[in-house]
């Protein structure tokens, strides 16, 4: 059964301190549900995780004045949030989702969060809405479980994954390869083990040609025995922060793709949604939604 970490914190928010609702949060479980993609027994609420989890990935220092909010002003706006408990606990929930869904990977396949893909965490800061990175807290909790060795992270976010590749830069026990945005946010790259940068206005065929000429040789070369895929829909040509020229349908190929080799090599691969900005909100979630509905056909 597919399984999917969702918690109602998810759609919430703060904003010059307001709370406001993340629509997509909200809106793909309710779609997934409507259109009988999953039912109410696919989903799982996550909860707040033991401190431990953090400190394999994340300096303690930085996690303990993000916990009290007390990161110095400069780091707190790096963040772009008003930080606030709510917040904190809301980022926590989302790296424990992701932790879980891990391991509902290993025993059906595929496994997926709702939120989750906060790339742009550092071992020691936060950047770009992101505090925690889920998929590196993940990968060192299936690793320190003894449940598997080598972990490959892939990145079709539009943004480069930096926080990640600086996290795992001395680490050989994770492999990152992140296919961004070459002029997107950031500005400054860190260096992932595989990065490519496209250029801007890169469409379908372009894309997947790459895609599908690259991913195998890093399995081979890598080996993984666990795939953390970050599915950003920030690759559409409609994203107001996305600089490439993605349709509906391409990035639904190229989920496509990546849940299909998992498949078919036998590799556990959990699932983190990402970002999403396009100005329509039914675009968002029906690219989201693409995903989910794949994993259910191609392994369900």
């Amino acid at each position: 059964m597919l399984k999917i970490a969702y918690h109602p914190i998810y759609k919430l928010e703060l904003q010059k301190g307001h709370r406001f609702p993340m629509e997509k949060y909200d809106l793909l479980p309710q779609q997934l549900l409507h259109e009988a993609t999953c039912t109410l027994e696919n989903f799982f609420e996550p909860v707040i995780p033991n401190d431990k989890h953090f400190f394999t990935v994340h300096d303690s220092e930085y996690f303990y004045n993000l916990l009290n909010i007390t990161l110095p002003q400069k780091a707190a706006r790096k963040i772009g949030f008003p930080l606030s408990e709510i917040l904190i606990e809301r980022e926590m929930i989302i790296a424990d989702g992701t932790m879980k869904a891990s391991e509902f990977a290993l025993k059906h396949g595929v496994a997926m969060n709702i939120a989750g893909g906060t790339h742009h965490a550092f071992s020691n800061r936060g950047e770009a809405f992101c505090m925690l990175n889920d998929q590196a807290i993940g990968a060192k909790y299936l690793q320190n479980k003894r449940l598997v060795n080598k972990v490959l992270i892939i990145d079709l976010d539009v943004h480069q994954g930096n926080g990640t590749a600086e996290i795992f830069r001395n680490d050989n026990s994770v492999f990152t390869f992140s296919m961004h945005g070459k002029t997107n946010y950031p500005f400054q790259k860190e260096i992932s083990d595989w990065d490519i940068a496209l250029e801007n206005d890169t469409e379908d065929f372009e894309y997947l040609t790459v895609l599908k000429e690259v991913l195998p040789k890093i399995i081979k070369q890598e080996k993984p025995d666990f795939i953390y895929y970050l599915c950003g829909v920030d690759v559409l040509k409609t994203d107001k922060l996305g600089k490439l020229s993605l349709t509906i349908n391409g990035c639904k190929e190229r989920d496509k793709f990546v849940l299909q080799t998992c498949h078919n090599l036998k590799i556990p691969v959990m699932c983190s949604m990402g970002g999403g900005y396009s100005k329509d909100i039914n675009i968002i979630i029906n690219a989201h939604a693409n995903t989910f509905r794949l994993a259910q056909e191609i392994y369900f």
